[in-house]
């Protein structure tokens, strides 16, 4: 059972009840689930993940307008339940926050990953947000959440970047893996600096994975979770393990099929980038494709940023 299915038991069991009994005319605003930082929020815990910030318990929501009128009372009958459930321990709750689980009001929450109590409000907000900070906000599992407040705002967060800004940050990984990959990599070994190679093939690997999730309009994870989501992708989802066989199976003596995987890779890019119409230059070098994705964009202060930026 992973951390997910446990919580979510740990709720049915315990919380659902606890709500009805104690809080029946809040019932209606709380929403119920998981979600936010930890392998168990995007269902890829396991038995090595339970050394660290593993608990049984669930994450109960509420509106910022309730602050005071229920946060401390809630909080107070959560940390009352069984302080272990089917052999996994419960954390205390913190009132100063800071915690994974317990009572948590719902702008806290999404301000802890997108810097606002909501949805990011301009192109430029959403430019600057990392990937995996947004991945966090919408992981998870909502159990229950009859007002639809937190579900509102998780749902407009999960249909993905604004056009203007996927564009933007496409651009930006074409030319960076182009550099890297096409470009720089096998000058460095040819340079006979094989450090520098490998730095050129981390950045290759780092811009192509975020390549591959932007193709799909979903937000890449921490990188130790990037492969794994990368191989669900519903586009592209073959092309991580290629990437990953970069990190894993080069070495002393593996710069063709470095080289040889690497163009595999923007091939495969750049047959996305052309069914997504992003491009229809007859390059195999991605870097000019990176200027014609950039002129596509509609929102001049974002189109003129340097292509790298994003």
């Amino acid at each position: 059972m992973n951390g997910l299915e446990l919580s979510e038991r740990f709720f049915e069991e315990y919380g659902r009840e606890m709500l009805k009994e104690q809080f029946a005319g809040y019932e209606s605003v709380i929403a119920a689930g998981v979600a936010g930082e930890g392998s168990d929020c995007f269902g890829y815990d396991d038995e090595v993940s339970r050394d660290h910030d593993f608990e049984a318990g669930f994450c109960l929501w509420i509106p910022d307008v309730l602050e005071r009128e229920l946060e401390f009372k809630l909080s107070c009958a959560y940390g009352k339940l069984p302080g272990e459930y089917l052999g996994v321990k419960r954390k205390a709750q913190s009132f100063g926050g800071g915690t994974r689980r317990g009572v948590m009001l719902t702008g806290d929450f999404y301000q802890r990953f997108t810097g606002r109590p909501g949805v990011p409000e301009s192109l430029e907000e959403w430019l600057e947000l990392p990937e995996y900070s947004l991945a966090c906000a919408v992981n998870g599992k909502i159990f229950r959440d009859t007002l639809g407040e937190f579900s509102a705002v998780r749902e407009s967060l999960k249909k993905g970047y604004p056009e203007d800004v996927r564009k933007k940050k496409i651009a930006a990984r074409a030319v960076l893996m182009a550099q890297a990959g096409q470009y720089n990599f096998m000058r460095c070994i040819r340079h006979g600096e094989p450090g520098a190679a490998v730095f050129a093939l981390n950045e290759f690997v780092k811009n192509g994975l975020s390549m591959l999730f932007l193709l799909s309009n979903r937000y890449m994870p921490y990188y130790k979770w990037a492969f794994r989501a990368a191989g669900e992708l519903p586009r592209l989802s073959e092309t991580a393990a290629r990437l990953e066989g970069l990190l894993t199976a080069y070495g002393p003596g593996g710069e063709k099929f470095a080289e040889e995987t690497i163009e595999s890779v923007c091939a495969s890019v750049l047959g996305e980038l052309r069914r997504q119409h992003l491009t229809d230059g007859p390059w195999e070098y991605l870097e000019p494709h990176a200027f014609k994705i950039q002129e596509q964009i509609q929102d001049g202060k974002l189109r003129n940023l340097h292509v790298m930026i994003g």
